[in-house]
């Protein structure tokens, strides 16, 4: 689920002070930018919202979101979001912290009713901010790729599109619950368990990515809170934020606005689940996302409404040891250091990206001008795709944000 793009740093010299008649005229050349890049065709779909830490500024649609009707993609497209679902894992695990169902410094398996241990380190215990940071020492291993999806509609997987995926699909008639899942992959007594299954590191030692270990975040806050990862989500952060157009699942959605996915040859790829839902699963539209964005912003000034203000700061806190930005940094390796479940860029960006099949998602704002931007894309990123449109989208971005001094 991770976007493992170089992505040329495109270096903006100028800044100017903007009246308010000079923003929306930046705004006007973005949209004129966007639009044209649109017409390229590799990436069928694309929305784009930049916001402030009081509204969104901007947000729309370009191309289609299902290119056989021609239906446009709108601010109301919905699409997964792919792994900046997991950043809703952290600020979910702070507010089970507020209220006293959890601890992050507990060990996992005081809330967990099966054990994980590295089987290298049995005497050190995991503990949850561990996972929250990648630090868990849980390897996802080729397995979570074929484990993890599984296909709506059974029939689909005669499907063209799917054929040469590296995710291999599963269908729902075999399909395990997560907390099963998480069990046969981690347990010593799981179908699944291996012990390359976990990085030969003391926990909390070594960042490494996980989609498991970030899925099993969070069924430690569900057996804490006593309440599945959808509810708890929805009750203290999707309904409170009026994301009244998202959900987890597509029985909680309106799928006539859920968006068509094309894989890197232009095929529709089939409608898709994942066991793992909390890592990866988030099905919303850029008015959404963008609330949500703009909490996270309130939430790093101080003025956040989900979480008391120490809660933030612990979301924002960089957890791992401090490293020199290479020359030629990416602006979007998120990798670079970690909050809880928050990505921190060579750039000082702070936010994450997210990959599944046919989409791709890029939530991230800049701390110095207090601007964020999302960008959502149904199709699969690939080399034409990235170096002809993702390239053009993330400059014409930069060159508007660059050209503000707020």
């Amino acid at each position: 689920m991770r976007i493992c793009i170089r992505i040329a740093l495109l270096l903006i010299t100028s800044s100017t002070l903007f009246s308010q008649d000079g923003i929306q005229q930046t705004l006007q050349l973005l949209d004129n930018d966007l639009e044209k890049i649109s017409k390229v065709g590799l990436i069928k779909g694309y929305g784009v919202a930049i916001v402030s830490k009081d509204s969104t500024l901007f947000a729309k649609g370009y191309g289609l979101s299902d290119v056989e009707s021609g239906t446009p993609y709108t601010i109301n497209t919905l699409q997964n979001i792919g792994s900046v679902s997991k950043t809703l894992i952290g600020v979910a695990l702070l507010k089970a912290q507020e209220m006293g169902k959890l601890n992050l410094n507990d060990p996992i398996n005081k809330h967990l009713d099966f054990e994980v241990i590295n089987p290298s380190y049995k005497n050190d215990p995991i503990l949850i901010w561990h996972l929250a940071t990648h630090t868990g020492t849980i390897n996802d291993t080729g397995l979570y790729d074929k484990k993890a999806y599984y296909l709506i509609n059974k029939n689909d997987l005669s499907s063209e599109a799917i054929k040469g995926q590296s995710e291999e699909f599963q269908t729902l008639d075999n399909k395990v619950t997560m907390k099963d899942y998480l069990e046969n992959f981690l347990s010593t007594d799981g179908i699944w368990y291996r012990k390359k299954n976990f990085v030969k590191k003391k926990p909390g030692t070594k960042y490494e990515y996980s989609n498991v270990g970030a899925t099993l975040a969070a069924q430690v806050l569900e057996e804490a809170t006593e309440m599945s990862y959808d509810e708890f989500t929805q009750q203290y952060i999707l309904t409170p934020l009026r994301m009244k157009s998202s959900g987890w699942s597509f029985d909680t959605i309106d799928k006539n606005q859920h968006s068509k996915l094309y894989n890197d040859r232009s095929q529709e790829l089939p409608n898709y689940s994942l066991v793992t839902y909390p890592d990866g699963g988030l099905i919303t539209n850029l008015m959404d996302f963008s609330a949500y964005l703009t909490e996270l912003m309130k939430g790093y000034y101080g003025e956040g409404t989900l979480l008391k203000k120490e809660s933030y700061t612990t979301i924002f806190d960089e957890r791992l040891p401090k490293k020199t930005s290479p020359k030629k940094a990416n602006s979007y390796d998120d990798e670079f250091n970690s909050g809880i479940f928050m990505g921190y860029t060579p750039k000082g960006y702070l936010g994450h990206t997210g990959s599944d099949p046919g989409i791709s998602s890029f939530m991230f704002f800049d701390p110095e001008l207090k601007i964020g931007h999302i960008i959502m894309l149904n199709t699969s990123l690939y080399g034409d795709a990235v170096d002809q449109q993702l390239i053009p989208i993330l400059g014409a971005i930069r060159a508007t944000l660059y050209a503000w001094d707020f």
